[in-house]
């Protein structure tokens, strides 16, 4: 069985608006019974008591099976409960009608006290709770008026005075003017929750498109003219080779030139696009953090100068991914963002609290198979932590994260602070760029050089600029088919 903490730590802002609205209704139904259900003992007979003991009873069962019914209606999540709200409208004036004429039979043989408040307690009660299905809520103050005036009246057939015909009047319109608009006011609240909150997420969802027509807007200045003219030049050369003319050389050299330079610009497009550093990240997450009302302790931030570019990119990431979790999976109140430097090992820890319900039930760390709740393992392609651990693995880094003592999520990477064969602050590129395309007496960028950048850059993450290589065929030997290809230039050359 579920605790309740869980269960409410589990549930997101508007949902917790939503249940503390619904049982907030549900105690005034129970208020209902209690308050006015025994006023009868020891003012009438005990059979007549208890009978009007049960009518309240049954008033207030009606109020609460009206409410949940109501309350999906405000949110939009069902039609309107005319059928309920027209029940406990009914109900209401049946009962009430039902308590004066068996308050008569009091000792007396008039209304006792019993039953005039068990009258102005139910209509007001029903008036409160069916004011939930009012479509407008400016409506409500003439209905509450028009109920207490058709209380008042319905006293003057069973002999009551005009005193007592007044106060029943004020007592139902001051009582069920009071519910009434709390009842209006909670409904309002409860729709600017959850509009405030799907206009966080429509931003959210803006903010992604517009980053997305920003980049294809970027390629498309960029690839669009150098493509035409590659595409021109290379039908010349194709002309001027069919009459064995030696300006198709030069034509082909110049198509060369522009794709290797447009090769050039759109990895410095994705660069500036996927590009993160760790010390930009820390700074980006604590105004996020903050402007969302966490308080967020963020220190270490000069270590991060001691760090290699591979490094700092990788615990970028590592920051904004833990940022975006506390955002989207927990309910915190306090975040603390540690960056520090240990010999040759760099430490980053993300701590938080606010953990909801199977938001990190399971620890993972970049070593194990293990994969964390929420997250696709790395083979899958998925994103998340199990991203993360992938970005780390390049740097022989390290990810665990998991729950701690006192109900908090804490998030631990580490990093080598010097490469191997290189120096803080610089990327080392080594191993993997051995294959380069053209020499460096041209001025020209070497292809292979670039590769472990351009797979850092982009990342095993989800986003846009992602597998710009991914539709290039692999050769026998592991490269792509544009470098098997420019190899093959170079032997024929």
């Amino acid at each position: 069985m579920e605790k309740p903490g869980r269960w409410w730590r589990g549930k997101s802002t508007p949902a917790k608006v939503e249940a503390y609205t619904r049982w907030c209704y549900y105690f005034i139904a129970t208020t209902e019974i209690f308050t006015f259900g025994p006023t009868g003992f020891g003012e009438v007979s005990t059979p007549l008591a208890t009978a009007l003991l049960l009518i309240v009873t049954v008033h207030a069962l009606l109020c609460m099976v009206t409410i949940p019914a109501s309350l999906d209606w405000v949110l939009g999540r069902r039609p309107r409960p005319v059928r309920r709200l027209v029940v406990l409208s009914v109900s209401t004036l049946v009962a009430a009608v039902t308590v004066l004429a068996l308050a008569l039979h009091a000792p007396g043989g008039g209304v006792g006290r019993a039953g005039g408040q068990m009258y102005f307690g139910m209509i007001a009660f029903g008036l409160g709770i069916a004011s939930l299905g009012v479509r407008r809520h400016k409506r409500l103050p003439g209905l509450v008026v028009g109920v207490a005036v058709a209380a008042a009246l319905i006293c003057v057939p069973v002999g009551q005075s005009g005193g007592e015909v007044l106060a029943a009047g004020l007592a139902v319109l001051i009582s069920g003017g009071f519910l009434a608009f709390t009842s209006g006011f909670s409904v309002w609240l409860l729709r600017a929750v959850y509009a405030l909150d799907e206009a966080k997420e429509t931003r959210a969802r803006l903010a992604v498109a517009e980053e997305r027509l920003r980049f294809g807007r970027d390629l498309h200045d960029i690839l669009g003219r150098n493509l035409a003219v590659i595409a021109l030049k290379s039908e010349l050369a194709v002309q001027l080779a069919r009459r064995s003319r030696p300006e198709a050389v030069e034509q082909m050299i110049e198509a060369q030139r522009i794709a290797q330079e447009s090769q050039r610009e759109v990895r410095e497009v994705v660069r500036g696009y996927r590009g993160v550093a760790v010390d930009t990240e820390l700074a980006g997450a604590q105004g996020v953090l903050t402007a969302a009302g966490i308080d967020c302790a963020v220190s270490g931030t000069a270590a991060a100068g001691l760090l290699p570019g591979e490094a700092r990119s990788a615990l970028g990431w590592v920051v904004r991914e833990a940022a975006t979790n506390v955002l989207r999976h927990g309910d915190a109140r306090t975040c603390v963002i540690a960056l520090t430097v240990d010999g040759d090992r760099a430490r980053l820890t993300v701590e938080n609290d606010g953990v909801r319900d199977g938001a990190g039930a399971t620890a993972t760390t970049a070593t194990s198979g293990t994969t964390v709740a929420g997250a696709r393992t790395p083979g899958s392609g998925g994103s998340g932590l199990a991203g993360l651990r992938e970005r780390l693995a390049v740097v022989d880094g390290s990810l665990s994260a998991g729950p701690v003592v006192g109900g908090r999520f804490r998030v631990v990477a580490e990093v080598p602070v010097r490469g191997a064969g290189g120096s803080p602050g610089q990327t080392g590129g080594s191993g993997r760029g051995a294959g380069s395309l053209g020499t460096a007496s041209h001025g020209e960028a070497s292809l292979g050089a670039d590769g472990p950048e351009r797979e850092q850059e982009q990342g095993p993450g989800p986003g846009l600029g992602h597998g710009l290589d991914q539709d290039r065929p692999a050769t026998a030997d592991g490269g792509t088919y544009m470098t098997k290809r420019a190899a093959d230039g170079e032997e024929a050359a």
